[in-house]
C-alpha cells in the first residue's frame, strides 16, 4: 500500500541555520505538521570570523549539533558519525542544505539514499561555473541522484537546469523574514543626522569602497554611515574613511547576535546593497534588503544579481559600479523625508506579500509532500 505519512519525518542538514532569527522558518516548518530534526555544527567560519550556535526559536522540532570536519572550508566539510544521526532518526525526507558540488550534500545524500530516504538539496548558485575534479564529478553525481532541488532564485534554478539537472525544482528563497521581530519602530525616528547603513560581509565584491566614495559626495555633508559585519576589507575601510576626513562620520561595528539586528535597522534611514558583479559571484538574494523592508527602511541597491528582483518596484537601484548614481539615489531620500517614508511603507508591504517565514515554510513543506507521493511506504 502507497501513502504519505500523516506526520512526515524531514532531516535537515544546515549550517545556516546556526542564525537565531533564520531558525523561525523551522518552526513554521514544524507547526505545518513535520517532524523535524535539524542537524548544524557547533559553529562555523568564514571571512567574517565565527559564527555559534543561536538558539533562538526552538518550539516544535528538534535543534541538534554535530561534529563538523573541515570547519570553514565550504567545498569540502562534512559530518563524522551523520549516517549513524540518519538511521536513528530514520527520515522520509533529508534536505541537504548545501550546493550539490560540496562534500557534504555527497556525504548526505548517500546517505539518505542508503537509508531509503528521499533527498533534496537547496542552491544560491546564479552563476553557470565549471569545477574541476573531484567537485565537477561529485555534482554531476548529485545531479543524477537527488530527488528534488530547491533554488533560491530564478537564476539559480536555469543554472542547474543548463548544468543538465532533470529532475522536479522549485524555487523558493532559503529563508524569509520574521515581520514582527522585524517591523518599523512603534516611536517616531529621532533627529538625527541622515544614517546609511550596509550590514554583512566586509570584502570586495560587496562594493563597501563604492559606498564609502558615494556618501563622501553628498552635498549635505550631514549624514553617517553604520557598517556592521567582518571580513578582510575592514582594515582598508577604516583607513580610506581616516585618510578621506570620514572617520567621525563612519562608524564600522563588529558582528552581532542576529536577535539584535532589528534595533540596528531601526537606527537607518536608508540601507544600501552596492553589490559588484565578479567572474565568480554576483549577487545571490541579500537578505538584508528583506529584513530592512520589513523593518520600514528605504534600500538602495546595485542591478548585481537578484537584488533588482528582490526589490521590485520598493525601492532605489543603480548601475552597478556607478558612484554618481549611488549618490544622487542616497541625495534623494535624503533630501526628502517623505519619499524615505513611501519607499518604506512600499518595502514593508512587499516584504509581507513576498518574504515572510511562513511563505518559506509552506512552499517547502509543499516540496516535502510533493517528494512524499512517490515514497512507498507500508
Amino acid at each position: 500500500m502507497n501513502a504519505a505519512p500523516a506526520r512526515p519525518r524531514v532531516l535537515m542538514l544546515s549550517k545556516a541555520c546556526l542564525v537565531g532569527i533564520y531558525q523561525r522558518k523551522l518552526e513554521e516548518i514544524a507547526r505545518l505538521g513535520v517532524d523535524l530534526l535539524v542537524i548544524v555544527p557547533p559553529s562555523w567560519r568564514d571571512e567574517r570570523g565565527e559564527t555559534r550556535l543561536e538558539r533562538a526559536f526552538t518550539q516544535g522540532y528538534r535543534l541538534e549539533t554535530a561534529p563538523i570536519m573541515f570547519n570553514g572550508s565550504f567545498h569540502l566539510h562534512w559530518y563524522p558519525g551523520l549516517g549513524r544521526r540518519l538511521r536513528a532518526f530514520a527520515p522520509h525526507i533529508v534536505h541537504i542544505d548545501e550546493e550539490p558540488y560540496n562534500l557534504a550534500t555527497w556525504q548526505a545524500l548517500r546517505q539518505a539514499r542508503r537509508a531509503g530516504a528521499k533527498a533534496l538539496f537547496f542552491s544560491w548558485q546564479n552563476i553557470n561555473r565549471a569545477y574541476p575534479p573531484p567537485f565537477s564529478w561529485g555534482e554531476r553525481w548529485t545531479l543524477a541522484r537527488a530527488d528534488y532541488a530547491i533554488a533560491g532564485t530564478d537564476s539559480a534554478a536555469q543554472v542547474w537546469r543548463a548544468k543538465g539537472y532533470r529532475g522536479p525544482l522549485s524555487v523558493i528563497p532559503q529563508f524569509g523574514v520574521d515581520a514582527d521581530l522585524f517591523a518599523p519602530p512603534a516611536r517616531p525616528r529621532p533627529k538625527r543626522p541622515f544614517t546609511i547603513g550596509y550590514f554583512g560581509r566586509l570584502v570586495e565584491e560587496k562594493g563597501l569602497t563604492l559606498l564609502l566614495r558615494a556618501a563622501a559626495a553628498l552635498p549635505d555633508s550631514s549624514w553617517r554611515l553604520l557598517i556592521v559585519g567582518g571580513g578582510p576589507q575592514r582594515s582598508a575601510l577604516e583607513t580610506l574613511a581616516r585618510q578621506t576626513g570620514m572617520g567621525e562620520r563612519v562608524c564600522l561595528r563588529d558582528l552581532v547576535p542576529s536577535a539584535e539586528m532589528p534595533a540596528l535597522y531601526h537606527a537607518l534611514d536608508a540601507l544600501a546593497l552596492p553589490s559588484l558583479t565578479r567572474p565568480n559571484w554576483k549577487e545571490q538574494f541579500g537578505r538584508v534588503l528583506i529584513e530592512a523592508m520589513a523593518s520600514g527602511v528605504p534600500v538602495v541597491g546595485s542591478d548585481s544579481g537578484a537584488i533588482p528582483d528582490v526589490i521590485g518596484p520598493a525601492g532605489l537601484i543603480f548601475p552597478e559600479g556607478d558612484a554618481e548614481a549611488l549618490t544622487a539615489h542616497l541625495a534623494r531620500l535624503q533630501a526628502s523625508p517623505d519619499l524615505r517614508a513611501h519607499l518604506g511603507q512600499r518595502g514593508r508591504a512587499r516584504a509581507l506579500a513576498c518574504f515572510t517565514h511562513q511563505q518559506v515554510a509552506a512552499a517547502t513543506v509543499a516540496v516535502y509532500r510533493e517528494m512524499l507521493k512517490t515514497l512507498n511506504i507500508c
